[in-house]
């Protein structure tokens, strides 16, 4: 089998993300009206072959990080590929998704009053300030109210107010808070692995130069990314002894995205260790201590926002919609039909009750994941990824991008093992469940079963080993090179590319 050095699989990376961009101005989500003339319909011929030509970069894409994963390279390297992967989805159209017509039409609601936890964005006018953000937002989410917290949707409306809500500027303006989120999420990654002993190249491989994260954080621009590096910084900040102002960055977190909530019951296990005094003592300031900080900067942020507490009763709204990758909606939507056909019982109520099972049942196992973190028979850092993974197994909405919650913390704080191999193979799948327009057609399933199917026959093969990573067994010291900045480029000085046998 061929093999190239990390140069070139950075090169080989370079040119997917190139081509899924090029492709993507043709076949991505592109706007109904875009008064540039930039991001405009080109016909449906011109659709096809621009998503042909993204679905190839894709697969190239895939390809050249999976092989970088079997390379010898230092943080900087690993670094400098990021940049060249990231820089083609700067320019593009929105890719994969329209959540960010979304983010624009809600935080043009925001500028003009409207309460965005009551109505959706079909209250804008169509000539106004965010129409036409509004008019491309996908139909299931027009009469939507926001899902949101309150400082996404601050920042939504600063960059509506800044660019007057035009798609062009408007899209950009958040690629770039996307791009932010990026930075943050490096920044603890390292932090992390450096906490816990492990490779710095490691997890920026699995958990930032992710193809699975450049498609939706970057591409896609789904505030996923901002809670993910919030999340991430105030759990480093926590672990470093500054647990206040790491739970107060999870109330920020909240503030885009409930499910980082999750996070303050493990800063509560470092608090409840650190604590002094009687049990008692320790047991209040743990469970107590970090929720009240992040409710308190919660509280100021809807306060300082000035849209109000609605988006406390809005966290669900996301589940009245049926997502394939959800299990426990798929079980309650089979289970509901063969009720209603046997026993004349109403679907959807069965199916609203597998999916808050499921939940309970996520909870629950969460519950004992930081009962081991206290322990001390699991860090409370890998504690919180698993959980976090647990909870999108089980959630009633699951979309692609979901993985990356807990995989960007896996990566950081865990060995390489099963679980690893198997966040690589999903990775390298569920980017193939989406298409370039943002749609879930049947055979981008019928490509992701297949992508796990190869996928798992190569690393049963040839397991991926991350740079600076040895597999479990008896094998030597990793080199210390591999994450002090020693550069691949040089043959004499680190090891070359392995081939794949």
């Amino acid at each position: 089998m061929w093999a190239l050095s990390a140069v070139g699989y950075r090169r080989l990376g370079a040119a997917g993300s190139l081509a899924v961009v090029i492709g993507g101005w043709f076949a991505g989500k592109l706007p109904v009206h875009d008064p540039w003339g930039l991001w405009v319909d080109h016909g449906s011929a011109a659709k096809a072959v621009g998503a042909v030509i993204a679905y190839i970069g894709l697969t190239v894409l895939v390809v050249a990080w999976w092989q970088y994963g079997k390379t010898a390279v230092t943080v900087r390297d690993t670094l400098v590929t990021l940049a060249w992967w990231t820089a083609p989805f700067l320019i593009a159209p929105p890719l994969y998704s329209a959540d960010v017509y979304s983010y624009i039409a809600q935080g043009s609601m925001v500028v003009e009053g409207h309460d965005v936890y009551t109505v959706g964005p079909s209250a804008l006018a169509p000539g106004g300030i965010g129409g036409d953000a509004a008019a491309s937002v996908g139909h299931h989410w027009r009469d939507t109210p926001a899902p949101y917290g309150p400082l996404f949707l601050l920042l939504s409306a600063a960059v509506a107010k800044a660019t007057g809500g035009t798609i062009v500027p408007a899209v950009l303006g958040l690629r770039l808070v996307a791009l932010a989120s990026l930075v943050l999420i490096v920044w603890s990654l390292r932090r992390l692995a450096a906490e816990h002993g492990h490779s710095e190249s490691r997890a920026l491989w699995l958990g930032a130069l992710n193809p699975l994260l450049l498609m939706h954080v970057i591409g896609g621009i789904h505030n996923d990314g901002l809670m993910i590096g919030l999340m991430l910084a105030g759990f480093v900040l926590a672990l470093r002894g500054r647990w206040i102002v790491g739970s107060a960055l999870i109330g920020l977190a909240m503030m885009v995205k409930s499910p980082a909530a999750v996070a303050l019951l493990f800063i509560g296990v470092l608090v409840h260790a650190a604590a002094t005094g009687p049990a008692w003592r320790r047991w209040a300031k743990g469970l107590l201590a970090p929720g009240l900080v992040a409710c308190a900067v919660a509280g100021g942020a809807t306060l300082i926002s000035g849209t109000g507490f609605g988006w406390l009763h809005t966290q669900g709204v996301a589940a009245n919609i049926h997502t394939a990758l959800s299990v426990t909606s798929d079980i309650g939507l089979g289970l509901g039909q063969l009720a209603h056909l046997l026993l004349d019982v109403g679907a959807d109520s069965v199916k609203s009750a597998v999916q808050t099972l499921g939940l309970a049942v996520a909870i629950g196992l969460i519950l004992v994941l930081a009962r081991r973190a206290m322990r001390g028979a699991v860090a409370p850092a890998h504690a919180l990824g698993l959980s976090l993974l647990l909870l999108v197994a089980l959630s009633p909405m699951v979309q692609p991008w979901y993985l990356l919650w807990g995989m960007a913390v896996v990566a950081a704080t865990g060995r390489y093992g099963r679980l690893s191999a198997v966040l690589i193979v999903l990775s390298a799948a569920l980017v193939y469940e989406t298409h370039p327009m943002g749609a879930t057609p049947p055979y981008g399933f019928v490509l992701a079963g297949l992508a796990v199917l190869l996928g798992t026959f190569a690393i049963r093969r040839a397991p991926v080993v991350p740079p600076g990573t040895l597999p479990p067994g008896p094998r030597g010291p990793v080199d210390p090179a591999a994450d002090q900045g020693v550069s691949s480029a040089s043959p004499e000085r680190t090891p070359t590319a392995r081939s794949t046998p």
